[in-house]
């Protein structure tokens, strides 16, 4: 038998009466397909297990930071705290989603996956020495589905875990449920001897006891953290972890805005910096550093998918629970101008919510999705069997009168007029205004042209920008007309689409629209039953990409295909470069490079 086989038969089986029951034993799980990598794998394809340990690494943040909880529900958590921890199995950069052992080594179940039990690796240890027990495994879940985020507690609501030996955990699930189990082998696992003295929802003036590769060695709240690598960090030498993890420092420096922090990283203040300003990108990396090569440049075409950038419509009240409005209004977003004006031509126009992936609707829907559709038929858009959806092109002049037009024919159509240079509606006279939330000291440039652009069809967009507690605040609430926002790369149609489009999570705050749909609702269930079929995902995620583009619940800005950073020429990485991340963690300090720059740096 294969070893990139899923699972394979353990010798003995579990009597039930008088069936038998087949257990299976698996050393890695994949949520689509089968684990790229096989049980005797000695790292992953991507880093250079000989990799150098030593050396430093200076990173910037933006902002501030007042404590070291990552999972409280209040305040701003330091850089890098969530990665204190491991978690039960690690997940690769060049796979969708597949666990690999990390503090548990295997795990055997049934097939339909309705429980399963957990080993735990008995050299796993804490960053004090302590050992990691299936206590500890136990009291994670149970503290998060206490004072976790609302959103934990929804999802894992009926799902049991205990410890049932020292070293071994089980899971119970009230329905199998394979997604939902395998998500689990994502679990952080925290010290019990730490957190049964604090509340998991309030933030950390400390740090806490954690149990990853790094520790926080020394920092001043609110304006540096750094983290130091454990030497004697027990998982050091597993498959996992093997040429990662290199650095012996990781600094982060806080800086208040991102322009300081560019002139902070041209000065030699920090090494290693992601852009992404285009016009940042063409203008600012100059001057003697970068011809000297002192400071390197990397312009990367990414074949991963994409986050992408949408303006949401709150869909929940008027004017916006109208899609010939929605349309309207997405007509006035002149992208080609602002691309070429603005961004100098660096983006490309969203059009999917799979961007740069194969479960992007395309072209025509085939057989295969019409027959998928059909019983949706009267509860979708008519588009969506017939036509291929593009947002709005125009001719780049920054004067397009077609899409003006047709936005004014569509809110015409909508019972909408214009009075007195001002559109209102013609049964209640009210005008048409709405309000634009944005983040506090956001650079926005798209909005002022946007702005122009509706008040040529007589529409009063309001700009309202608040910090960062009132917009995490009124984002929960959903309390916006619009918002702007990043829709996660999704590499595959995964069960997590119930988070952001279902109607059974609407609290969960991911659903930015507000759709409450029973198609959406009806493709989204399929695809959580099918998490292990990829060809009826492919079908699936096209057909949901149609019905939620042609729905017009966001309008499509744009993304990028490229990734572009800039660092000091002090390190070196490995030749393969992994297709879901750039891949810093394995990135080593290369003491040779380091010696030809200035004596500053």
């Amino acid at each position: 038998m294969s070893m990139r086989v899923f699972a394979v038969l353990v010798l003995s089986a579990l009597s039930l009466g008088s069936h038998a029951e087949q257990l299976n034993e698996s050393y890695a799980f994949a949520l689509l397909g089968d684990p790229k990598y096989s049980n005797d794998f000695s790292h992953y394809d991507y880093v250079n297990p000989a990799a150098p340990k030593g050396g430093d690494i200076r990173l910037a943040a933006i902002g501030s930071y007042d404590n070291f909880n990552r999972y409280a529900s209040r305040g701003v958590p330091g850089q890098r705290t969530g990665e204190l921890y491991d978690p039960l199995f690690a997940t690769s950069d060049d796979e969708p989603a597949s666990y690999y052992p990390l503090i548990a080594e295997s795990a055997r179940y049934p097939q339909d996956m309705r429980w399963m039990e957990l080993n735990i690796n008995a050299l796993a240890r804490f960053q004090d020495g302590s050992p990691i027990t299936a206590a500890d495994v136990a009291f994670s879940f149970n503290k998060f589905m206490r004072e976790g985020v609302p959103q934990f507690r929804a999802y894992y609501r009926g799902i049991t875990v205990k410890a049932i030996s020292r070293l071994t955990v089980r899971i119970e699930q009230s329905r199998p449920n394979r997604v939902q189990m395998l998500s689990l082998l994502g679990l952080k696992v925290l010290p019990q001897s730490f957190w049964q003295n604090h509340k998991l929802s309030e933030p950390l003036s400390t740090p806490p006891l954690g149990s990853g590769p790094y520790k926080i060695s020394d920092y001043r709240i609110g304006h540096s953290i750094t983290y130091q690598r454990v030497r004697n960090y027990w998982a050091a030498g597993l498959p996992v972890n093997r040429g990662r993890f290199n650095f012996d420092t990781i600094r982060y420096e806080y800086y208040p805005n991102e322009q300081a922090a560019l002139e902070a990283f041209k000065a030699g203040a920090y090494d290693f910096r992601p852009e992404s300003s285009p016009k940042n990108w063409v203008s600012q990396y100059q001057g003697d550093n970068v011809t000297r090569g002192y400071i390197v440049k990397h312009n990367d075409v990414s074949l991963a998918a994409k986050n992408a950038r949408w303006l949401a419509f709150n869909i929940t009240r008027p004017p916006f629970n109208d899609r010939r409005v929605r349309e309207a209004i997405t007509l006035a977003f002149d992208f080609d101008w602002m691309n070429k004006t603005l961004y100098d031509n660096a983006y490309q126009r969203t059009d999917s919510y799979f961007q740069n992936t194969p479960y992007a609707a395309k072209g025509y829907p085939n057989a295969e999705e019409l027959a998928l559709l059909a019983p949706l038929k009267g509860q979708v858009p008519p588009e969506v069997f017939t036509s291929i959806y593009q947002p709005p092109r125009s001719d780049g002049s920054g004067n397009d009168r077609q899409n003006l037009l047709n936005a004014a024919r569509r809110l015409k159509e909508a019972g909408w007029a214009v009075r007195n240079q001002r559109l209102v509606n013609v049964k209640t006279g009210q005008p048409l205004t709405f309000e634009l939330l944005l983040p506090d000291n956001s650079a926005f440039q798209y909005v002022q042209p946007f702005q122009r652009s509706l008040q040529r069809l007589g529409i009063t967009m309001q700009l309202r920008e608040v910090n960062t507690a009132q917009y995490a605040q009124r984002l929960r609430k959903r309390d916006y007309a619009m918002v702007a926002i990043v829709y996660p790369a999704m590499a595959y149609p995964s069960a997590d689409l119930s988070f952001y489009w279902g109607s059974g999570k609407l609290d969960a705050g991911y659903n930015a629209s507000g759709v409450s749909d029973p198609a959406v609702d009806a493709l989204i269930a399929q695809i959580v039953k099918n998490q292990n079929n990829p060809q009826a995902l492919l079908t699936l995620g096209r057909a949901l990409d149609r019905v939620l583009t042609w729905n017009r619940y966001m309008l499509p800005m744009w993304y990028s295909s490229h990734v572009r950073y800039a660092f000091w020429d002090k390190f070196s990485y490995p030749a393969i470069r992994p297709s879901n991340d750039i891949g810093l963690d394995d990135w080593w300090f290369d003491v040779n490079k380091a010696a030809r720059l200035p004596a500053q740096h």
